[in-house]
């Protein structure tokens, strides 16, 4: 049946070529479009047919540059997938919500390479619908109104719900890993050709990356897959989860780490675990996003993704919230058996690429505050029900980062010493984290103040022990779900936690901030700014969107000391403070989430440090609601946020009697049992 209408839809669109003639923007606007979909039906077919495998790697790239000329930086300039030049057009109200329909449409390159016939359907169908219903309006001697576009978006959004939530869940939950599967099991990973047959944008960065790792010997792909597997297996070791009851877990990538990818895939196995492998999500109305979650490559344009971001305000009610959450709570019931047995995602990181800045645009759609109180509900109660069939209190998961070619001339220096990085001795790190949690647990609050330009001046309210001999505020963190080694960290007390964080230049979120400033009054930020734009609203709209992600205020979730000053000085041998991932960057200094806490959603599950003290200081008095307010217990975001050694006077706790416990001072640890940790900072 899909076939039969495929057809029907295809044959329509070969017509419309035909069809379409003038220089109107109408014209202008469905001509480029046919063009798209055009090509995205030749390689669909060609995929299908298995034409496209025997291709050489020159007609396949040229495919893909044909698919993304467009949406790459040149092309997007001129494109109506560029808000600015829809708006220009069309005007606002039409122009946005075609531009919407435009970027919905390029999801179809991914499900063309997937053979995904359904999903190229329902979008085929779109397109002609808008056509279909311009048309119409054209005979009768009239313009087609902004309101009759938007509700053919609107609907096609809520009527493929359901279809989109499915087809999320069956990605992630079911092993059917489609492209991904049968490139990592059956492609001859020495030749990077294979990295045209994903449909993703390839870049000098992902071949470079591939060729790098193909160059490297056996034994070394070992060691790295089998620090990122062992990691996720700690994982639920350090926290007593029993991996056993799981058969599942997400393997997350950036494309050119497929030799890797197939080794751990080996030693998962070994585990009992099967893997995954799910595509970031390449459709805006099922929740496309700048930072991506699955296997991806380079963004072709980053201001592409920005710009599109938001474009869900076009069909998003309480209507829409109420039946994407019967959708996805329906998906997961359906799939529950398979839910049960998934153990949670190992991620491989990447970093390297220089940030971009985005432009801001007026063209481009913005939630209001309403709209950002819905976005936060949904999210919060998205995160509930995900709960219930993949278990927080069963689950576990692991993180590891490698830079890639687009680090610079250094690349291979740093990707050996990243390689080190990881595999740091977590006993030493161990015993030295054990020295500073003993002391801090004698603290009733933690100071820390700036230096050299940075303002911060920020007091920390601890949670108080009641039985010191068996509790501890502060979790001992060695190398399992945050490779690598390098931190102790607590859940603050929010009252009476204030004051400023100040850092003058961070990568987070996939997005650069210079000079941040965030306010605090009990644990929750009050006044935010940056300085990114002249214009000061744009900062805290820019703040807004990718840090607080919409939310009016967040908390302090998390407040750590990273202790690895290895990492720190790899960071500041090779100039890559603008660059390190924060899971990196959060071991080189003490560092602050913003948002829910390290325990999220497993708060009632004792955890224990490897000298057997219970870690009590697992929630706060947002989390705390989270029985009788569920929906006013969690945010769905944390993001950390570090002061480098460099920027750091002194961090020191007090005790209820005022006896200071010194641990940083003039940037160098002080506390005794801690000198190791400043070898490699005096070699600076």
């Amino acid at each position: 049946m899909q076939e039969l209408i495929y057809d029907l839809l295809k044959n329509r669109i070969s017509d419309l070529k035909d069809e379409l003639k003038g220089d109107d923007a109408w014209s202008c606007y469905f001509t480029e479009v046919t063009a798209f979909i055009t090509d995205v039906i030749e390689v669909y077919e060609s995929v299908k047919t298995g034409l496209y495998d025997k291709l050489p790697a020159a007609e396949k790239k040229a495919f893909i540059d044909r698919l993304y000329r467009n949406i790459v930086p040149a092309g997007y300039d001129k494109s109506f997938l560029n808000p600015d030049v829809a708006t220009a057009h069309f005007g606002t109200d039409i122009g946005r919500v075609l531009s919407a329909i435009y970027a919905e449409l390029v999801s179809m390159i991914s499900y063309a390479y997937e053979s995904d016939i359904y999903s190229l359907v329902i979008r085929l169908g779109l397109f002609l619908e808008l056509y279909g219903a311009y048309e119409a309006e054209k005979l009768d001697g009239n313009e087609i109104a902004a309101e009759e576009i938007l509700a053919i978006y609107k609907d096609y959004a809520f009527d493929h719900s359901k279809d989109m939530t499915d087809h999320s869940a069956e990605s992630l939950y079911c092993k059917d890993n489609g492209v991904a599967g049968r490139i990592i099991e059956n492609a001859d990973l020495t030749d990077t050709s294979y990295l045209y047959d994903y449909g993703e944008y390839i870049s000098d960065n992902e071949i470079k990356t591939a060729e790098y790792l193909a160059s490297l010997p056996t034994e070394d792909i070992e060691s790295m897959a089998s620090v990122y597997v062992e990691g996720y297996i700690k994982g639920f070791e350090v926290t007593g989860k029993d991996v056993s009851i799981k058969n599942l877990t997400e393997v997350r990538y950036c494309l050119g780490f497929e030799r890797v990818v197939k080794k751990a895939a080996e030693l998962f196995k070994n585990h009992g675990l099967d893997v995954s492998l799910r595509r970031s999500e390449p459709s805006f109305v099922a929740g496309r996003k700048l930072v991506k979650v699955g296997y991806f490559s380079t963004i072709a344009n980053k201001q592409f993704e920005a710009d599109h971001e938001n474009d869900r305000v076009l069909f998003f009610d309480k209507k829409m919230l109420e039946h994407r959450l019967t959708c996805f709570k329906n998906s997961l019931e359906e799939r529950k058996i398979q839910t049960s047995g998934f153990g949670g995602p190992a991620v491989i990181e990447v970093f390297g690429e220089k940030p971009t800045e985005l432009a801001v645009k007026q063209s481009v759609i913005k939630p209001d505050d309403e709209m950002n109180k819905l976005f936060a509900e949904y999210t919060v109660r998205s995160v509930d029900i995900l709960n219930e069939y993949v278990k927080g209190e069963e689950r576990s998961f692991t993180i590891i980062a490698f830079p890639t070619p687009a680090i610079g001339k250094d690349f291979e220096a740093i990707f050996k010493e990243t390689v080190r990085l990881n595999t740091l001795d977590y006993t030493l790190y161990r015993d030295i984290q054990q020295t500073i949690t003993d002391s801090l647990d004698k603290a009733d609050y933690v100071m820390i103040k700036g230096r050299n330009g940075n303002e911060t001046d920020l007091k920390i309210n601890l949670w108080k022990l009641k039985d010191p001999a068996k509790e501890t505020i502060f979790e001992n963190c060695v190398a399992d779900v945050n490779i690598p080694v390098g931190e102790v960290f607590t859940s603050p007390v929010l009252e009476g936690s204030e004051g400023l964080l100040h850092v003058k230049n961070v990568y987070l979120n996939e997005m650069p901030f210079k000079d941040l400033r965030l306010r605090f009054k009990d644990g929750k930020v009050t006044d935010y700014s940056c300085e990114n734009y002249p214009d000061k609203k744009d900062n805290e709209e820019y703040i807004k969107k990718y840090l607080l992600f919409s939310h009016k205020t967040l908390p302090i979730g998390e407040f750590a000391i990273g202790t690895n000053t290895t990492a720190y000085m790899m960071m500041k041998r090779y100039n890559l403070e603008s660059v390190m991932p924060i899971l990196i960057a959060e071991k080189t200094g003490p560092h602050f989430a913003l948002g829910d806490t390290c325990y999220s959603h497993e708060e009632d599950m004792v955890t224990y440090n490897p000298d057997g003290k219970a870690i009590v200081a697992r929630e706060n008095s947002i989390s705390a609601q989270r029985n009788d307010k569920p929906t006013e217990a969690y945010f769905g975001c944390h993001t950390d946020i570090t002061i480098e050694y460099d920027e750091l006077d002194r961090l020191y706790g007090v005790s209820a009697s005022g006896e200071e416990i010194n641990i940083i001072r003039d940037g160098r640890f002080v506390l005794k049992g801690t000198e190791e940790l400043n070898k490699e900072l005096d070699n600076e």
